[in-house]
């Protein structure tokens, strides 16, 4: 009886281990662009901003060699915050939507989006994200775009900058 407890024991540690290790391999990477709202933009239309997205972690990013180490890519959380005026309110936005494309362009896809951004929100508004699609065949590729689509409740009279980040979680492939 001492042996079976003993097993069982030694069983259980094993996949107790293998679950934790999986675990800690999940990785979560961010993608940050930088975009540009122009001066003189319109209020209650519909504009957009475009952008080349950049990640520190480039170990998993189409620019780097380890690409097919990971699988099931899907966003993971969606902020934007202003850089220039620093002081500058998002509250000026009435809505923001945000995609990410190919280098090129295509296949663009909305990963995130706020529509009742309010208008003492501050500098910084976390958006509601699409998690509902793998996104490995971006992240993968050698570019990623993000365009900025974006409702404004009144005109501006300067260049707002405003800081996309993307984190996007990941499984380690297995063979």
């Amino acid at each position: 009886m001492k042996k079976i407890i003993i097993t069982l024991i030694a069983i259980t540690s094993i996949f107790t281990a293998c679950s934790t290790v999986q675990s800690l391999v999940r990785s979560t990477f961010p993608y940050t662009a930088t975009l540009i709202v122009p001066a003189g933009s319109k209020g209650n239309t519909t504009l957009s901003a475009t952008s080349p997205a950049s990640s520190f972690d480039q170990i998993f990013t189409g620019q780097g060699s380890n690409t097919n180490s990971v699988k099931e890519v899907r966003i993971a959380s969606a902020k934007v915050e202003a850089s220039n005026p620093s002081d500058q309110n998002l509250g000026a936005f009435k809505s923001i939507r945000l995609y990410i494309s190919r280098g090129d362009g295509s296949s663009e896809i909305m990963v995130a989006q706020r529509s009742d951004i309010s208008a003492t929100v501050g500098r910084s508004v976390v958006l509601d994200i699409d998690n509902s699609r793998f996104l490995d065949d971006y992240i993968k590729g050698s570019t990623v775009r993000i365009r900025m689509e974006y409702v404004l409740r009144d005109g501006l009279n300067s260049d707002v900058s405003v800081k996309a980040s993307l984190g996007f979680s990941t499984a380690p492939a297995t063979k």
